[in-house]
């Protein structure tokens, strides 16, 4: 009897201990802030899915190549350092539990001339569970209208 509760309090423990889609998305988030902050193009790229569809701040197409991706990542993340980027307010909404859309508003900084500027933007990630882990599928980021 005394095993028996011991497993059943083992198996609370490891069950409330896993993180579910929600977090785990979110996990993804704030991993692409850390690789945007360290400028760090391999670990931000290595974010996306294969297939991701991505939206930069000023691009005016769809991007679908990661070749792609990585190009813009390398214009934003080359210049301007010490740069950031923040999600602020944000809501999740957890699709199914492979399917996260995280969507807010965020702040990106750059520097200029010595000067730390900032640019309010409106976000959305949707996450996906992959074989190879959660992935980006889609990025939009859009500045905030005036």
């Amino acid at each position: 009897m005394r095993r028996n509760l011991l497993l059943i309090a083992l198996l609370a423990c490891l069950s409330t201990a896993q993180a579910g889609p929600r977090e785990d998305a979110l996990q993804v988030v704030e991993r692409w802030s850390k690789a945007f902050a360290d400028a760090d193009v391999d670990g931000i790229t290595g974010l996306y899915s294969g297939n991701a569809l991505f939206f930069g701040t000023l691009d005016k197409t769809l991007t679908t190549q990661t070749a792609d991706i990585r190009k813009y990542f390398e214009r934003a993340l080359l210049t301007g350092r010490p740069r950031t980027a923040v999600l602020r307010e944000h809501s999740v909404a957890v699709l199914s539990d492979t399917v996260v859309v995280i969507t807010g508003l965020d702040i990106v900084t750059a520097t200029r001339d010595g000067q730390t500027i900032s640019a309010p933007g409106r976000t959305t990630f949707v996450v996906e569970r992959q074989l190879t882990g959660w992935k980006i599928a889609h990025f939009h980021r859009s500045p905030v209208p005036n």
